[in-house]
């Protein structure tokens, strides 16, 4: 069985999390968006830390995260595999990973956790402005 190519990926060295955090969350966006279909064996640890550039802990650790999310089986001897995860899961999954790097990159920003939801709200309302004058 082929696997796909390993997009292309730049972690953000300026981040505060964790390499492997980064690529977990990068993978779970891919199974999630359906550029990784269910059922469909993800690329080997090695080939994923030699493509990227990484330690091979750094994807080990992202694949146990993965795994332990729901994202992914590993079958011993066979490699890692896509679950199903159902397109409604998988449709909060590609905004909850959204709505998770939106955090993050808040947080970077220097917002605290209690600004965020202020941020959020004074937008909805703008959006909601705009949609009720059409």
């Amino acid at each position: 069985m082929v696997t796909k190519e390993i997009p292309a990926f730049a972690f953000n060295d300026q981040s505060d999390l964790p390499l492997w955090v980064q690529l977990r969350d990068r993978m779970a966006f891919l199974i999630s968006s359906g550029y990784y279909k269910p059922g469909e064996k993800l690329p080997t640890v090695r080939k994923y830390a030699a493509d990227l550039h990484i330690a091979y802990n750094t994807v080990s650790k992202a694949y146990m995260g993965l795994e332990r999310d729901g994202y992914v089986t590993t079958v011993r001897g066979s490699g890692v595999f896509v679950n199903d995860l159902g397109a409604s899961h998988r449709e909060d999954g590609h905004v909850d990973v959204l709505v998770e790097e939106f955090v993050r990159s808040c947080l970077e920003e220097g917002m605290t956790y209690d600004d965020i939801p202020k941020l959020v709200s004074k937008h909805i309302r703008k959006v909601k402005r705009a949609h009720e004058e059409k």
